[in-house]
């Protein structure tokens, strides 16, 4: 994981001379309203400008980045030439940023030529995370929705950010809904991590000790949203959960979530989140000593669906037997099922999805 990781209260300001070394233009990829109100932007912008550092802001990056945003996005700054690129906030415009960085220096490329992996150079990538859940601060991965409303992961090491700033400051401004369907993915990331079979004895460790924290401070920021200790607490194991992830990549429990992200709206950390317990009951199957340890901080796999039902995880989504069928299949060969232990054919997953419509939704 090469990131440069500068973490703690005020880290941008403090460790600003981190940003001198890439060059003199930057373009920042962010949402319309979070950084604004979180302060990160204006701390950035102050950065640049006593440095001398020319930058062009593009805030349209939308919740679910798609082909078309980044086509947008081409369009608005593409014909600039710049040195470095700043993804700053959730993981949506940190990803997105991570997309831009191929398509702005490789200018014959399209969207759709970033999963074929055609490219040798990206522009500098430099992350602020403003939530605490995705980790994409310290992955090699962005996550995008293609022309078919179809949420699809690439990665490269050319896209691991060179430096990150991570500074809970900024988590303090995310309201209850936000908070808990970003700890909720930072709770998958570190659960399924730890599962992949892709899991090293190294990766383990930040592993148990994300779901550790999450399992004690998600519940106590959801009660007191400005409390800066949980709120760091959240950030470290969102950071320590994306470190995970960085060399494990995620599990059949993201492809399961993903159409109910893309079709039902649901945010993603809540729709991942939903099929977690079941999803573990199969791969305990094969891998039982693994989901119990995952698990201590919960009690075993029921205790971890009474803390998902307290939070509020599982919310009423109306689903019918046809989208139970299409969304198996499509999950069936997502290539999550290689690194996912047990058996996860097709006819399990419709059982997963049925399981959660009798219980849970709609």
């Amino acid at each position: 994981m090469p990131v440069k990781v500068n973490f703690g209260w005020k880290a941008l300001r403090e460790r600003k001379d981190a940003l001198k070394s890439f060059g003199k233009k930057v373009v920042v990829f962010t949402g319309r309203r979070s950084s604004k109100e979180n302060g990160s932007l204006d701390d950035l912008t102050n950065v640049l400008e006593e440095f001398g550092i020319g930058y062009t802001v593009w805030d349209e990056v939308p919740e679910n980045p798609d082909f078309q945003s980044l086509e947008k996005a081409l369009k608005d700054v593409g014909e600039e030439n710049f040195d470095f690129v700043v993804g700053l906030g959730g993981g949506s415009p940190m990803d997105f940023a991570k997309a831009m960085a191929v398509l702005l220096i490789n200018k014959d490329l399209s969207p759709e030529d970033l999963y074929k992996g055609a490219y040798e150079k990206a522009l500098p990538v430099v992350a602020i995370p403003t939530t605490s859940g995705t980790g994409s601060e310290v992955t090699q991965y962005s996550v995008l929705t293609d022309r078919e409303g179809n949420k699809r992961g690439f990665g490269s090491d050319l896209i691991f950010p060179k430096v990150s700033f991570v500074d809970p400051r900024y988590t303090l401004f995310m309201n209850e809904d936000i908070t808990l369907t970003t700890g909720l993915d930072a709770l998958c990331h570190a659960v399924e991590g730890f599962m992949s079979k892709r899991a090293t004895p190294i990766s383990d460790i930040f592993a148990l000790e994300a779901v550790k924290k999450i399992s004690e401070f998600l519940p106590k920021v959801l009660e007191d949203l400005k409390n800066e200790r949980h709120r760091e607490n959240m950030m470290m194991a969102s950071l320590m959960a994306g470190i995970v992830i960085s060399q494990t990549g995620t599990t059949v429990a993201h492809a399961l979530g993903y159409p109910l992200t893309t079709e039902k709206g649901v945010r993603h950390g809540l729709a991942t989140a939903v099929t977690l317990v079941e999803v573990l009951k199969v791969m305990s199957e094969e891998a039982e000593e693994k989901v119990k340890e995952i698990l201590k901080p919960f009690g075993g796999i029921e205790g971890l669906r009474r803390f998902l039902r307290d939070l509020g995880a599982y919310k009423k989504v109306e689903i019918s037997q046809d989208d139970i069928e299409r969304w198996a299949e499509k999950a069936s060969k997502a290539r999550h099922i290689q690194f996912s232990p047990g058996n996860f054919s097709k006819e399990t997953i419709v059982k997963i999805y049925t399981s959660l419509k009798e219980e849970y939704l709609v």
